[in-house]
């Protein structure tokens, strides 16, 4: 995609995550993109995400939903705000909470599709309800209570 994904707008001192932090070299790295209403990522799990042979572990799983909906809930506040992505001062969340229902098995090697939807913006808190999807058919869906980092793990300017 041409367009800069959410977390390409995560300042340097908060781009680690192993989950979707573009700076950790050995981590899943995700990208995810405004698509109208909804966000949406899409990733290929390697060879080693097994559970069982042909089937995705449920920890990635869930990481995928976690890091997918920090990142919906960081542009929904920038938008809430309406202000641009990556201006300042960051808004950036981490996980309250993270509630995932595992529906089907997830199959290996095929690109698995995650759709956020913002469910609710309230002060600091942006609620997430989120979609992992392989083939066309929803294999997991999570509801992810995302909170605006707190002051004392904020990059100190």
């Amino acid at each position: 995609m041409a367009q800069k994904a959410i977390q390409d707008y995560y300042p340097d001192d908060l781009a680690w995550c192993y989950g979707c932090g573009r700076l950790n070299e050995h981590g899943l790295q995700i990208k995810s993109y405004w698509n109208g209403e909804e966000t949406i990522a899409v990733y290929t799990p390697k060879p080693y995400h097994i559970a069982i042979p042909g089937y995705v572990y449920g920890g990635l799983i869930a990481s995928l939903i976690d890091c997918h909906s920090t990142g919906t809930a960081s542009a929904a506040a920038y938008r809430a705000e309406g202000r641009e992505m990556g201006t300042e001062p960051p808004l950036r969340f981490v996980t309250a909470s993270l509630h995932v229902d595992y529906l089907r098995p997830t199959p290996l090697g095929v690109e698995l599709e995650v759709r956020g939807r913002v469910k609710e913006i309230k002060g600091r808190k942006v609620v997430v309800t989120t979609t992992l999807s392989a083939k066309g058919e929803v294999c997991a869906r999570g509801e992810v209570v995302c909170v605006q980092m707190p002051e004392n793990l904020m990059p100190k300017g």
